[in-house]
């Protein structure tokens, strides 16, 4: 009957490890993207300008020559990241099929116009920038109009910043559950040893030796957890990396090795603050508390 006892006391222990070690895992595995995308916002929001642009609209009587030339002189400019041209007759082609039909027939002629469009530089991404650079190229001899939507500039760059002030704040936020969650969980797990706890103190246990035992648990605990999350992260990682290689800096070895050292960091301060403060108070109870 005692070996029975023992035995389910032992399973309970492992199943109570386990839960810990698990849902700390997932937790920090969470935390880790978040950071991941953190660390990587300037990079994000690079991506994101850099695909902002514009369209330079060229007078009808322009020739190749002097198209080419211009189009040389955007290529060297500093704001220019890349610039593609497209022909009036391509143009013209171009919304026939998106249209379904033949308008330059129904006109007698197509009212487009050549155009090149424009890609920026990150940093010349926003509107104050746009409209500097706007006027200028509008003096062109060969520049007919230059379009861009000031409205979506702004909002793209509006939404960015945004978007990562809310990352941060629910970064912030789970890891403060995560903390009330697993602090709960390690709570349940030395709760179940408070008699243990309570007959070391009678025989004149010192408060470190008793929490000594619990704390390299919980160090335990904190070091399982983050390295399954560490490699869940990984394999996340390898699972995105073709898709998101152009707007997260994930081939980063140094980026990568801090989000993998916060994670650690996280899950050994959550385990051990948590052991911590959970035998620190069941230490403090009296005979009469142990069975409320």
């Amino acid at each position: 009957m005692k070996t029975s006892k023992n035995k389910t006391l032992n399973r309970r222990i492992l199943s109570s490890s386990t839960s810990v070690v698990i849902s700390l895992s997932l937790v920090l595995f969470v935390v880790g993207l978040l950071g991941l995308v953190l660390i990587n916002a300037q990079k994000l929001s690079d991506y994101v300008k850099e695909n902002i642009g514009f369209t330079i609209m060229l007078k009808d009587d322009v020739n190749e020559i002097e198209t080419l030339k211009f189009q040389k002189i955007l290529d060297a400019s500093d704001f220019a990241k890349s610039t593609s041209f497209t022909t009036k007759e391509q143009a013209t082609a171009d919304l026939k099929t998106d249209l379904g039909e033949d308008f330059v027939e129904f006109l007698g002629y197509s009212p487009l116009l050549a155009s090149i469009d424009v890609k920026l530089n990150a940093e010349y991404g926003n509107t104050d920038s746009l409209q500097i650079i706007t006027n200028e190229l509008s003096e062109n001899a060969n520049v007919f109009e230059v379009y861009y939507q000031k409205d979506l500039i702004d909002k793209l760059n509006s939404n960015v910043n945004r978007l990562s002030f809310f990352l941060l704040i629910f970064c912030v936020l789970l890891f403060f559950i995560a903390f009330a969650l697993i602090n709960n969980t390690i709570r349940l797990s030395v709760y179940s040893k408070r008699f243990l706890i309570r007959t070391m103190r009678l025989v004149g246990a010192t408060n470190s030796f008793i929490q000594k035992p619990f704390l390299s648990k919980g160090i335990y605990q904190g070091i399982y957890s983050s390295l399954f999350a560490i490699f869940m992260l990984i394999g996340a990682i390898q699972l995105v990396q073709g898709d998101t290689a152009n707007m997260l800096n994930i081939d980063d070895l140094k980026i990568i090795g801090i989000v993998f050292l916060l994670i650690l960091a996280s899950g050994l301060v959550i385990s051990i603050f948590s052991t911590f403060f959970a035998v620190r108070k069941f230490i403090k109870l009296n005979e009469n508390e142990l069975y409320n």
